[in-house]
C-alpha cells in the first residue's frame, strides 16, 4: 500500500472548476489535452483506431453529454470528466509499488511511469473512471494538470494553466488553488455553489462542478423600425442616409 503524504502547512490544492452551465460539448478541452500531452509528462497517448467512432486510446479528458429536464425546463447538459485529484485518493493507497503518488506541495495525483506494472489496481480503485491503460506502453495514464506546463517557466505566465483551460471557447474551465478561500476559483465555486463530484463516497475530490443554471424566460426581440415606421421626415431622411 502506497501512503498520502502529511499535509504541509500552506500547500496548495490545485484544480479545476468547470461550469456545466456555460460548456457547449466542442471537445476542445479533450483535444487540447490530448495535443499537449502528446509529449512531455505523460507522452505518448496512443490511438488504437484512430478513425473509429469509438476514439479509442488514451484520452485524460472525455465530455459525455445528457438530456436533463423535461419540456421547457428541459436541457442539454455536456459533462466534462477527468481526475478530480482526491484529498485521499483510493487510487495512490492501493498502489503496490508506489507508482501512483500524491505530492504534497500541490495536491496534484500523477504516476511515475518508470515503477508501474500495469496491475490496473489504480483503475479499479478509482470510482470516477479517471484513469487510462496505455496498452502500448503497458503502464496507467491520466490527467495530471498539466504539471509540466503549468511550472514552466519558460513561456509566458498567463500561459501557465492546463492546456484544456486555455483552449475552451466558453471559459467554462477554470483553474487554480481550491485550498485558498480569497483565489477566484474558491470565490467562483463559492458564489455558484459548486460542488465536488460524488462527495459522499468520502475521498475528497478537489475539482468541483458549477451546476446548469435555470434559463430566463426569453423575451422575443421587437423588430428594429423600418423607414416606413418613422414618422418624423427629417428623420426618415436622416435613417435613409446612415443606412447606405
Amino acid at each position: 500500500m502506497t501512503c498520502l503524504p502529511d499535509r504541509q502547512p500552506g500547500a496548495k490544492a490545485l484544480g479545476l472548476v468547470i461550469d456545466l452551465d456555460t460548456c457547449v460539448g466542442c471537445q476542445g478541452c479533450a483535444t487540447s489535452c490530448k495535443e499537449w500531452n502528446a509529449s512531455g509528462h505523460s507522452a505518448p497517448l496512443p490511438d488504437y483506431k484512430p478513425y473509429s467512432a469509438g476514439a479509442e486510446g488514451v484520452w485524460f479528458n472525455r465530455v459525455h453529454s445528457y438530456e436533463a429536464g423535461e419540456g421547457a425546463d428541459g436541457r442539454t447538459v455536456h459533462f466534462p470528466r477527468s481526475c478530480l485529484h482526491c484529498e485521499t485518493p483510493a487510487c495512490v493507497t492501493v498502489c503496490p509499488t508506489g507508482a501512483s503518488y500524491k505530492r504534497g506541495e500541490d495536491g496534484i495525483v500523477l504516476i511515475d511511469h518508470d515503477i508501474c506494472i500495469g496491475c490496473g489496481l489504480c483503475a479499479w480503485a478509482c470510482p470516477y473512471g479517471a484513469r487510462e491503460m496505455d496498452e502500448d506502453q503497458g503502464v496507467m495514464k491520466k490527467c495530471t494538470l498539466c504539471v509540466d506546463r503549468i511550472y514552466n517557466e519558460t513561456i509566458p505566465e498567463a500561459q501557465r494553466q492546463p492546456a484544456c483551460v486555455l483552449a475552451c471557447p466558453t471559459k467554462a474551465r477554470h483553474f487554480g488553488d481550491l485550498a485558498d478561500p480569497d483565489s477566484k476559483v474558491s470565490k467562483l465555486v463559492a458564489e455558484r455553489g459548486g460542488q465536488p463530484l460524488m462527495p459522499k463516497l468520502g475521498y475528497g475530490p478537489v475539482n468541483s462542478y458549477l451546476p446548469p443554471r435555470r434559463r430566463a424566460d426569453v423575451q422575443p426581440i421587437e423588430d428594429a423600425p423600418t423607414p416606413m415606421d418613422i414618422k418624423n421626415p427629417v428623420l426618415r431622411w436622416m435613417d435613409r442616409v446612415l443606412s447606405r
